[in-house]
């Protein structure tokens, strides 16, 4: 079942094309990466999800009917600039977020107690926000995301600022949320995690779609690439795009760096080694890592592989 339609969607301000005839889905239970560099229309496209913002045309429909508050209780949202009040406990903080969301307050501190538990949180629950590390405060605004157990988690940015515990902390919950059946949207030019998250992804380039689909899918657009020893030279194999010999291995035999033709699949250049009589010491296949498809698609501004 979709329970995020977005349809053309197209987004100006002034002479900016922000957002240009987007479209995509997210199914119930899906895990669906948002990927793109800075400017690449990802919060915008967020926001017009959220009806914080118009689109200049196009369509979404979220969990059946047009963005307005009435689906509010359903959804939650991590932003990308973090902002909770300095002043007020983690856990009123989390009792509040769940009221806004039509939860009553008892309902709303159990659920809050629960998920400061689970994020090593619980003994900080009357403590203020402003005496919490940026950590701990972001995982308490992460908990007003989740208070309400909703249809629809979208998170933009979410991994920024956080320390490798707490990144698997919030990928555990990405995986759990996606588990009871919520459908997960979140941005990131971070590109490891959506590579161990994602069911799907789409890839954003200056509010245009470049690429959506799977993982293997997206794959499958770049040209396959291989480390063989042979004694043969592999560049005469149809095929083959190139092998650059990298090294000697020894008593002729030589290491090559094979790039295969777009849309050769390694297995026919093997059967062809096999039935040809070219002896083989080593046939290691690479697979392209989500850095490598994000900058063959999108190009290397935005990438960013640090964590």
């Amino acid at each position: 079942m979709s329970v995020l339609q977005v349809s053309n969607l197209v987004k100006r301000f002034d002479n900016v094309l922000a957002v240009d005839d987007l479209s995509f889905s997210v199914s119930q239970g899906e895990i669906f990466g948002f990927l793109g560099g800075n400017g690449a229309g990802k919060t915008t496209t967020l926001r017009m999800v959220l009806d914080i913002i118009r689109p200049t045309s196009g369509s979404i429909t979220v969990l059946g009917g047009a963005p307005d508050r009435r689906q509010a209780n359903a959804i939650g949202f991590l932003p990308e600039e973090r902002g909770l009040y300095s002043g007020m406990s983690a856990i009123d903080t989390i009792i509040y977020f769940g009221r806004l969301k039509g939860m009553s307050p008892g309902d709303a501190r159990r659920r809050g107690m629960a998920l400061l538990e689970r994020f090593d949180l619980a003994g900080r629950a009357k403590s203020d926000i402003g005496d919490m590390s940026k950590g701990m405060a972001q995982k308490v605004q992460l908990a007003t995301a989740l208070v309400n157990d909703p249809q629809l988690l979208m998170l933009d940015e979410p991994f920024s600022g956080l320390d490798p515990v707490n990144q698997g902390l919030l990928e555990a919950e990405i995986l759990s949320a996606s588990q009871r059946g919520a459908a997960v949207i979140f941005s990131t030019h971070v590109m490891q995690h959506a590579e161990r998250l994602c069911d799907r992804l789409l890839l954003l380039r200056k509010g245009r779609k470049r690429f959506e689909g799977t993982l293997e899918e997206a794959r499958g657009q770049l040209p396959a690439s291989l480390v063989a020893v042979s004694s043969s030279d592999l560049s005469d194999i149809a095929g083959v795009h190139s092998a650059s010999a990298i090294g000697e291995a020894s008593d002729g035999w030589q290491e090559y760096r094979v790039q295969l033709a777009p849309g050769i699949a390694p297995e026919s250049i093997l059967e062809h080694c096999s039935t040809s009589g070219i002896a083989l010491r080593r046939w290691d296949e690479r697979r392209a890592s989500l850095h490598d498809i994000f900058v063959h698609m999108v190009g290397e501004e935005g990438s960013n592989n640090d964590e």
